[in-house]
């Protein structure tokens, strides 16, 4: 589900199946099946002919679910989170702590790569400065 998708959720009207679903937000049907075996995702209503109906709330929550896995929150994390969530109002602090501890590691995370975007910045332009005097160079008649 492409960030700008997320936004446009609370636009649909009706239900979606499985296929829509998986389309709309990148999780294969198969995960879909998953996430809702495991309790990451509530029981999905159907319609009259068995199958799974997906509503604006379940898309909402699998986009939440989609920033915790692409910020790599561990599969058992989002589970203990889903489980908090579903026990109601008692719960938010519980999910408050875990959601700063992941946004903690997550912030860990990030500056440690920015840190090697920056060294691979200086090399580059270490390289493009190589190339340029190079260039320079034979440029020159002896």
């Amino acid at each position: 589900m492409a960030t700008e998708e997320i936004d446009e959720i609370d636009e649909i009207d009706g239900t979606l199946t499985i296929a829509e679903t998986s389309e709309l937000t990148g999780f294969s049907p198969s995960t879909l099946r998953y996430y809702e075996r495991i309790g990451l995702i509530d029981g999905v209503a159907r319609g009259h002919d068995g199958r799974r109906r997906y509503q604006a709330a379940d898309l909402t929550w699998m986009a939440f679910l989609l920033r915790l896995r692409t910020t790599r929150m561990p599969i058992r994390a989002m589970v203990a989170f889903a489980k908090l969530r579903r026990s109601g109002d008692a719960t938010v602090r519980e999910r408050l702590e875990l959601l700063r501890r992941h946004q903690a590691q997550v912030r860990r995370e990030y500056e440690a790569v920015m840190r090697s975007l920056d060294a691979i910045d200086d090399k580059i332009a270490y390289y493009e400065r190589l190339v340029e005097e190079r260039d320079g160079d034979s440029g020159r008649e002896a």
